[in-house]
């Protein structure tokens, strides 16, 4: 249970709001980090600890795109593929992506590492094909560029690295300074 995993983190997040409810969005990232996903446990929980309803956090859940309802890749790998990214390129690197890991669109590799999804409008028109990885963004894209990306990503997986996860920043955030 991330209540008692989290307790410091889930405290000191608490005592940076002035309301119990405003905590939401950073406890859902502690409870995605333990789960994997926000899970009907993890919303539960969430719930749970600000005494809220359940379908509060679950309709904060389906609403943010940082939030999953299903278990997803240790690295997320967010296309845009707006209008304005597939005039420059986007959709066909988003069959390029797809084809070199070897999984659908929100599919998932075997190894657990990445997830590919599409998205609309990362607010990076200019620099397209672009994507966003937990949080991060990447540029100017091509099969070279992307090629070495998942490079990096395995050998970040390999040493334990948590690399852009959101969680690791909500935590040192809750932390006093």
């Amino acid at each position: 249970m991330i209540k008692e995993k989290y307790a410091k983190e889930i405290e000191g997040i608490l005592a940076r709001f002035p309301t119990k409810k405003s905590a939401v969005l950073p406890l859902m990232h502690l409870a995605q980090r333990e789960y994997g996903y926000m899970s009907q446990e993890a919303m539960r929980e969430v719930a749970g600890i600000l005494d809220l309803d359940p379908t509060h956090v679950l309709s904060l859940s389906g609403f943010y795109s940082l939030y999953y309802e299903e278990p997803q890749g240790k690295y997320v790998l967010e296309i845009c593929n707006d209008l304005a990214c597939a005039l420059r390129g986007a959709d066909e690197f988003v069959e390029m992506a797809t084809n070199k890991l070897g999984i659908p669109v929100d599919g998932t590799t075997a190894d657990g590492l990445f997830t590919i999804k599409t998205v609309m409008c990362l607010g990076a028109c200019d620099r397209a094909p672009m994507l966003q990885c937990n949080l991060k963004f990447e540029e100017n894209l091509d099969e070279g560029k992307f090629e070495l990306l998942l490079s990096r990503l395995r050998s970040e997986a390999e040493t334990g690295g948590e690399g852009t996860a959101v969680a690791p920043k909500i935590a040192s955030y809750a932390v006093k300074k």
